[in-house]
C-alpha cells in the first residue's frame, strides 16, 4: 500500500514540473504570438500578487499596468489607477479589487485612460484626487477618470528602475522579473521578487 502511493505521489509530482516547466511556459509563449496578446508598446499587463497585508495575512493584490517604454531587455510599466472623485478622496491601496480586475480584462480598451506626468498629482489639493488643475491640464479626465503616471524617460536611476522588468522573462515565461539597483550602479534581475503574468492584451 505505502509503495502505490509513493507512486501515485511521484507521478503527482512529476506531472505538476512537467506543467510548470514544460506545458505552461510552452502555452505561454504560443499565446503571446497572438496579435492580441503580444508584448508592444501601449500594452495592458494584468498582474495578481501574493502579498503580506498590515494584519501581516497573505492576501491577492491586482494590478493592471501599461507598457511605457520597451528598450532592449528593459520594459517600463506604469500602473493604471483611478483619481478619486473631486473633494471626495478614498483611501487607496493603489491595486484594483478582484472584480473590477476581471470586469477591464474585457472593458480597458474601450475607456480612455489619461497619462499624467507625477509632479502634477500633487499640484493642488490632496494628491490622487480630480481637481481643477488636473481636469483643465487633461481634459480626457472628464471621460474617464482613469490614469498612468507618465514618467519622463530622463528620469533619474532610481526612478527610472521602479518599474522596470525583463523582456526576456516576459517572452519566455509570464513572469515580471524586475530590474534593480542593488548598491550598485549596475542593474541586475531579481529573480525573488518576480511575479507571474495574469493576462497581456493590446
Amino acid at each position: 500500500m505505502k509503495k502505490i502511493i509513493l507512486i501515485i505521489v511521484a507521478v503527482i509530482i512529476v506531472l505538476y514540473v512537467f506543467k510548470q516547466l514544460v506545458y505552461k511556459p510552452y502555452t505561454w509563449r504560443k499565446a503571446i504570438n497572438n496579435p492580441e496578446h503580444k508584448l508592444q508598446l501601449g500594452s495592458f499587463v494584468f498582474c495578481k500578487q501574493r502579498g503580506a497585508n498590515g494584519s501581516q495575512s497573505m492576501q491577492n493584490y491586482y494590478f493592471i499596468f501599461k507598457v511605457i517604454e520597451i528598450n532592449g531587455d528593459y520594459v517600463r510599466l506604469s500602473v493604471i489607477r483611478q483619481l478619486s472623485d473631486k473633494d471626495k478622496l478614498q483611501q487607496s491601496d493603489f491595486s484594483t479589487t478582484k472584480d473590477a480586475f476581471k470586469d477591464l480584462k474585457d472593458t480597458i480598451k474601450h475607456i480612455t485612460i489619461t497619462p499624467i506626468l507625477p509632479e502634477d498629482l500633487y499640484k493642488e489639493g490632496a494628491s490622487f484626487t480630480l481637481n481643477d488643475y488636473l481636469l483643465d491640464k487633461y481634459p480626457s479626465l472628464k471621460k474617464s477618470r482613469f490614469y498612468y503616471e507618465d514618467v519622463k524617460l530622463d528620469a533619474n536611476a532610481t526612478e527610472y528602475f521602479s518599474l522596470v522588468y525583463s523582456k526576456e522573462e516576459i517572452l519566455k515565461r509570464g513572469k515580471l522579473v524586475p530590474w534593480i539597483l542593488n548598491n550598485s550602479d549596475k542593474p541586475e534581475l531579481a529573480e525573488r521578487l518576480s511575479e507571474d503574468i495574469d493576462l497581456i492584451l493590446n
